[in-house]
């Protein structure tokens, strides 16, 4: 892919969604999206940072830290003084709910091979039977030299499947719903039956798969994904479905923004994209957005610009952060799910996302600075609230708006099918997202 390809604000909305789904089909694990991410950095000029060493940064540099393979904070530094100017941040979360890879996974019985799993965060269960599943993610081994170290894998073709019971065994599914015990409905097929004891047949794929040996595996962390590709659909393509939308849809349009932004040889204010592995399990973590991860690295970059004591939250105190995740829109076959005043239809443009139970992290000062920019661009606007009388949903905003003290506007685009397999959203909607994160960070 070449550096313009990669400028989305050079391309049709179609392309820009094409993007998006060849970004979401190389990345079927929080660590693949990490390290496509890390690609598209590197091709335009962003330089990596370590954690553990010293940092020397430029003025309007351009620079990205990654932490434990699947959360990652990518900044360009501004030339206005960051006391007074603060951060601009565009946050999103890098991992998606699903099924896990138990640590003894298989389960050989009447001469088949079944793989144990976890559920993973709240993923519709339902979505993931009849599907062609893969394994993707990270595995840990003993490098020739002794150390410790993980490398990425996958299964490119179909691998695993979770056959859905014949209606002639389950009479009312229906008028009931498909419905799986998590501990014992669960098992995913994996191969015939053979002579192998039960976990050689397994030990022989990750062995495959990693090009290790069985003396150098010590442990892995594998998700199950849908291997079908992303695609357009509807009369005139308005659509597109994937896997992973949520919230990968999100990462894409904040990284576009700040590819946009690097295009120029200076960049007025400091600009950051963070986005977080573990959000749909609680942001509780050493790489969530509860933890450490972005006020280490803000407080690296002040230190680099030679902030002096105080100044640091000062620049936090001016900062603002647009939390990105993806939002309800209205499926007209269930209009009793939503709230009858705040309906927000695909391809009508991003969505701010508003609870005064503080689930979403907007406030009325920070959604008229988000209104403010969609206004300035053209850029039509919907909101949000969900209905009272069901469970809301929150995200990072509220958890990072917290721990930062920076003010937070929740924003996201509409979507359909959400935590299913294969979720669905507007064409426009992408290219709408993308427009209003680039003035963000342009303006």
């Amino acid at each position: 892919m070449t550096l313009q390809n990669m400028m989305a604000q050079h391309m049709t909305p179609r392309q820009q969604v094409q993007s998006l789904l060849d970004f979401i089909d190389a990345s079927p694990s929080p660590w693949h999206v990490v390290e496509t991410l890390a690609q598209r950095l590197n091709a335009c000029g962003f330089r990596r940072l370590a954690e553990n060493q010293v940092w020397s940064l430029d003025a309007s540099g351009r620079y990205y830290v990654v932490r434990d393979d699947s959360s990652i904070i990518a900044f360009a530094t501004g030339q206005n003084p960051l006391p007074s100017s603060g951060f601009k941040i565009i946050a999103a979360h890098t991992d998606s709910p699903g099924l896990r890879v138990k640590p003894n996974p298989c389960m050989a019985s009447d001469n088949l091979l079944r793989l144990a799993v976890e559920v993973y965060g709240g993923p519709i269960l339902a979505t993931f039977s009849d599907r062609d599943l893969g394994l993707a993610g990270r595995i840990a081994y003993k490098a020739t030299d002794g150390s410790l170290a993980s490398r990425l894998l996958r299964s490119a073709e179909p691998l695993l499947r979770l056959p859905n019971l014949a209606i002639h065994m389950n009479r009312s599914v229906n008028e009931d719903g498909l419905k799986f015990n998590k501990q014992t409905e669960l098992p995913l097929l994996f191969a015939a039956s053979d002579s192998l004891a039960d976990g050689e047949r397994f030990a022989s794929w990750l062995q495959s798969a990693s090009d290790l040996s069985p003396e150098q595996i010590l442990g892995w962390e594998l998700s199950v994904y849908d291997t079908q590709k992303g695609g357009f659909w509807g009369d005139d393509q308005a659509f597109y479905a994937n896997g992973q939308i949520d919230n990968l849809a999100s990462c894409h349009a904040g990284l576009s923004a700040l590819l946009a932004a690097s295009e120029q040889e200076t960049t007025t204010n400091t600009l950051v994209c963070a986005f977080f592995d573990h959000e749909e399990i609680g942001s509780e973590s050493l790489k969530g957005a509860a933890g450490s991860f972005l006020p280490d690295v803000l407080q690296r970059i002040a230190d680099g610009m030679d902030c002096k004591s105080g100044d640091y939250t000062r620049a936090l105190a001016n900062s603002l952060m647009i939390s990105t995740d993806m939002a309800h829109a209205y499926q007209p076959n269930f209009p009793n799910a939503y709230e009858s005043n705040h309906k927000i239809i695909v391809n009508q443009g991003p969505v701010v996302k508003i609870n005064h139970n503080h689930r979403y992290a907007s406030t009325c000062l920070s959604e008229a600075l988000f209104v403010d920019i969609c206004q300035e661009i053209g850029v039509p606007l919907q909101k949000y609230v969900h209905r009272g009388d069901l469970a809301c949903g929150s995200t990072l905003g509220p958890i990072a708006s917290a721990r930062l003290g920076i003010k937070t506007v929740d924003v996201g685009n509409p979507m359909w099918a959400m935590h299913s397999a294969r979720e669905s959203a507007g064409v426009d909607d992408h290219a709408y997202m993308i427009r209003a994160l680039s003035h963000f960070f342009a303006r």
